[in-house]
Order: C-alpha cells, then sequence, then structure tokens
C-alpha cells in the first residue's frame, strides 16, 4: 500500500487537550500521516466543554470537522465515511456505541478501531460494555488498534474477539517537543490531569518528597485536582497547561515524574504519551514501574523508577549531573528513534497495507 490513503478518523477530541490525553496522541499521529503523504479527515463530536477549551481549532495537518449529532455527521461526510480507505474510530467517542453502529451500515472499505484507554475498556467490557464500545461490535473490526502492547493483544483475541489486535503507541512530535534551552526552575514536575487511581502515586513520589525537602522546589501542572488537596508550599501549581507550553515546562525541570493508572499497570506495555514527551525534551524521568517498561526505555539506563519515597529523595539530592545527562539522552535517543509520530503513522500504513477489504457480510459471518 504505497499510494496515498484517504483516512478518516472520528475521536473523543483533536482541537482541545484540556483535561484529556488523546488530542495529542492524535496531532502527533496525524502530523505524521501528512508526512507520509496520506489525507486524513477527523471528525468531532461539538460538545460544550471541548469547544469552550480549544488549543488547536484549525490543524493544519489534516481536515478537521465537528458534527452536532451522528445524524449531521453522516449527512454531512457519509460518502467521505464509505469510500475513505480506512474509518478509525477512537475510544471515549460520544455515542460511540451507536456511531460504530451507523458508520459499519455504510459498509466502509475498512473500519478500525483505535482504543487510547485498552485496560480501561477491557475492564468496562468485563462488567458489561463501555458507553463507546460494545463487545458484539470488537470482532467486527478489521483491525483493533491498542493502546498497550505485550499480552494484551493475545487477550483482545482470545476473550475478546478481535480478529486483529494490533500495538499502536502512543507517539511524539519532535517538532514540537524539543529541550528549549531554559534554566532550571523545578526540581521536580509532573503533568498530568488528576485521576483517583494516579493520586495515591503522586502523594508518594511527589507530594511527600516535597514536604521532606522544604528547600527544593516542585510542580504539578493539570486540571481537576480537587480543593480539598493541601499542597506544600513549595509546590506550584498550574491548572491548565496548553500543549504549546508543554516543551518549556519540561524543560524546566530537573526531573520529571511519570505516574501511570492502575488499569495500565495491571495490563503493562501501556506507556503513556507523557513519557515520550518528556524524553524527547530531554529531562531525566522518575517513574512507577508497570510490566512492559524496560523494553522501552531500560531501569536505570534510560529511566529512573522509584518505589517509594527514598528513591525520589535519593536522585535529587545526590545524583550528578553527569548522571542526569546521560539518563535523559538514553530516553531521548530511544524515543527519537522509535516512537516518534511518523514512525507511528508507518506502523499504522503497515498494518492497514496487510487487511484486504471484504464484503461486509463476510465480517459479520466471521462472528456468527
Amino acid at each position: 500500500m504505497s499510494r496515498s490513503l484517504d483516512l478518516v478518523f472520528i475521536g473523543l477530541s483533536l482541537s482541545s487537550s484540556w483535561g484529556n490525553g488523546h488530542a495529542t496522541t492524535y496531532r502527533a499521529l496525524l502530523r505524521g500521516l501528512k508526512q507520509e503523504g496520506h489525507s486524513v479527515l477527523f471528525l468531532e463530536r461539538d460538545t460544550p466543554w471541548y469547544a469552550d477549551n480549544r488549543d488547536l481549532p484549525e490543524p493544519d495537518f489534516c481536515t478537521f470537522a465537528t458534527y452536532r449529532s451522528i445524524d449531521a455527521m453522516l449527512e454531512t461526510h457519509g460518502e467521505r465515511l464509505r469510500t475513505a480507505d480506512a474509518v478509525i474510530i477512537g475510544s471515549y467517542v460520544p455515542e460511540g456505541i451507536a456511531v460504530i453502529d451507523r458508520v459499519m451500515a455504510l459498509r466502509p472499505r475498512r473500519i478500525c478501531c483505535y482504543d487510547i484507554d485498552t485496560p480501561v475498556t477491557m475492564a468496562l467490557l468485563d462488567g458489561q460494555e463501555a458507553d463507546y464500545l460494545a463487545m458484539r461490535q470488537v470482532p467486527l473490526f478489521d483491525v483493533y488498534f491498542s493502546f498497550s502492547g505485550g499480552p494484551v493483544l493475545t487477550l483482545l483475541k482470545s476473550h475478546y474477539g478481535a480478529r486483529h489486535p494490533a500495538a499502536l503507541y502512543c507517539s511524539v512530535d519532535p517538532a514540537l517537543y524539543r529541550n528549549s534551552g531554559e534554566p532550571p526552575r523545578w526540581d521536580l514536575g509532573y503533568l498530568g490531569t488528576y485521576s483517583v487511581d494516579r493520586q495515591k502515586t503522586l502523594e508518594t513520589l511527589l507530594i511527600e518528597p516535597a514536604r521532606l525537602l522544604p528547600e527544593r522546589r516542585f510542580v504539578v501542572a493539570g486540571s481537576q485536582y480537587p480543593d480539598t488537596i493541601v499542597w506544600p508550599d513549595n509546590v506550584e501549581r498550574i491548572e491548565h497547561l496548553p500543549p504549546s507550553q508543554h516543551a518549556a515546562f519540561y524543560s524546566r525541570q530537573r526531573f520529571t515524574l511519570n505516574v501511570t493508572r492502575a488499569n495500565m499497570i495491571a495490563a503493562g506495555w501501556s506507556p503513556s504519551v507523557r513519557l515520550f514527551e518528556a524524553a524527547a525534551c530531554g529531562v531525566p524521568i522518575i517513574s512507577d514501574w508497570w510490566p512492559g517498561l524496560d523494553e522501552l526505555l531500560p531501569k536505570d539506563e534510560a529511566i529512573l523508577v522509584a518505589r517509594g519515597v527514598e528513591d525520589v529523595v535519593a536522585a535529587l539530592t545526590e545524583m550528578p549531573d553527569a548522571r542526569r545527562t546521560a539518563l535523559a539522552d538514553a530516553a531521548r535517543d530511544r524515543v527519537m528513534s522509535g516512537h516518534t509520530g511518523r514512525m507511528r503513522a508507518r506502523e499504522l500504513v503497515q498494518t492497514l497495507s496487510a487487511i484486504l477489504p471484504r464484503p461486509f457480510s463476510e465480517k459479520l459471518s466471521a462472528t456468527r
């Protein structure tokens, strides 16, 4: 499949990074697809939350459109959905189950899922079904692109019925994420929206070290943190940080912290986009541990793993600058060679090239 492809994505959000990690993932991937010569239409539900907080209303790397209802989307874009080389529907799309059913009824040439929340999706499906995906729909996708790799791919096939599960990790745009050269302002920082299952780790690996090291400077950037949290005086809070400011934010940290959601830790092989962004900016990373991390960023070579507060305190107070620089350089080399948006775009196209279009009736019979 060497020719230029016509692709349609239906995703949670491309235009707003407020309170979600999907936007930056899509942006890096779609920029990579443009660099590879492919054309993309991205469709996003016009919801008040994202409409009021758009930090990329007019992307220059794809055609972008919003829709008010499924009927309106199909009326305006139905022919493009039917004739595109592939339609790729993301996780957490509003009314996702109905969107998938209605798009499948058009009998597109290829229809794929891009699950940016795979372990969360599997947990929801085990309970009954996710709001954005039904168990009955999983086998109908030509490819189930998964945010998670490793054993998760086997489970997607054996337990959930995915016909062709394939890992498609998040990625980074190296043109946007690089060291700004600014002097350090904080000893340790963290970028992430509030999540109940990450908060305990954030307390252990950042807030408690801040209490123990009052002379050091810390920062937490991200929205939706409860007002009940008592932040130490040496922890600066930034409510929302648009992607345009991420590189400078990372560049001004001596270390940055990566904290992983519980479902992602349990599944393993589920890197956060923040991990790749921080590495691309040349800042040494302190992270919690999860299976598969070593395959992406080898422990003590390209990343530090903290099991508790004492590991963080030791890194902040004892590590020589030369060691910090070596960690950062090793992580950046690995990300630049294997985890850019352009590399991820090539992986997506290579996977699609192996899937020939087939009549929709065959897809239905395959699930019976």
